[in-house]
């Protein structure tokens, strides 16, 4: 009697641990993650290489809630760095660069329609003037905090004359001088962008991805505060040993089709 009830509590606890086993969610492959990078926005019909239009913002923003890629931020990015692992699932940085007006008026509406985040890159000269965002507007997107306490929209630079980082190397006497450039348009970029926004910046976007991987600029980047470089060089990261310094992206253009962002993701 004594074996039939040993018997029968060794099926049953199979039967359980199988069911268990079952319900269980299978983790996800891990994935990659995909910056994109954007410029002006349009109401109508984009009509130069740099513009997209509302209707096409929308329409990639779908695209990746429907191939359930999660919206991530450079921060997020860092701790996965540092964990030495890459996320389950595929996930998205999302980037505007130069300090386009639409910023405001048609890209933060529809990033708190989607409850999405995005890093905005700032032309800091131009800030106030021609079409360009105002300083009140970066201001009211960089203190909105969503319930929970997130600031979903973050501020970096995108230097202060957006100019050549790499390319203006030959106009320097001297490599002192050089650098002395360097600092001030990475150094004083930040400067006037942390008197409008909260914390510290830390992000820089090179303007036309000139000198990314140069290691005088990734110095000069290091000395004045910052924690990673967005290049303009297409890919995604697919490990987390990326450099952050040297962080790759694709330019979302003004004919570019949302399933660009499934190859990219290996979907």
């Amino acid at each position: 009697m004594k074996r039939i009830l040993l018997f029968l509590a060794a099926i049953c606890f199979l039967l359980v641990s199988g069911c268990s086993r079952e319900n269980e969610p299978v983790p996800e492959e891990p994935g990659r993650i995909i910056v994109l990078m954007y410029h002006r926005i349009v109401k109508g019909e984009a009509t130069n290489l740099y513009e997209r239009s509302l209707a096409d913002l929308e329409a990639d923003l779908k695209y990746l809630n429907e191939n359930n890629v999660k919206i991530i931020s450079f921060s997020d990015l860092e701790t996965l760095s540092a964990s030495g692992m890459m996320p389950e699932g595929n996930s998205a940085i999302i980037t505007f660069d130069d300090g386009d007006s639409s910023w405001y008026t048609l890209v933060r509406p529809l990033l708190l329609t989607y409850q999405m985040k995005a890093t905005f890159f700032l032309w800091t000269y131009m800030i106030g003037r021609d079409s360009f965002v105002t300083w009140q507007e970066v201001e009211d997107m960089s203190y909105y905090i969503k319930e929970g306490g997130e600031r979903p929209f973050t501020f970096g630079s995108h230097t202060y004359s957006h100019t050549y980082m790499l390319l203006n190397k030959s106009g320097f006497a001297t490599p002192a001088e050089y650098n002395s450039f360097l600092d001030y348009e990475l150094g004083r970029s930040k400067e006037i962008i942390e008197e409008h926004t909260p914390g510290p910046v830390t992000i820089l976007s090179l303007p036309y991805g000139d000198g990314a991987g140069d290691t005088e600029i990734i110095s000069a980047a290091e000395r004045n505060g910052y924690n990673f470089i967005r290049t303009s060089i297409w890919g995604a990261i697919e490990n987390s040993n990326q450099d952050l310094f040297v962080i790759p992206s694709v330019p979302i253009l003004d004919s570019t089709e949302p399933e660009l962002i499934g190859h990219y993701l290996g979907l």
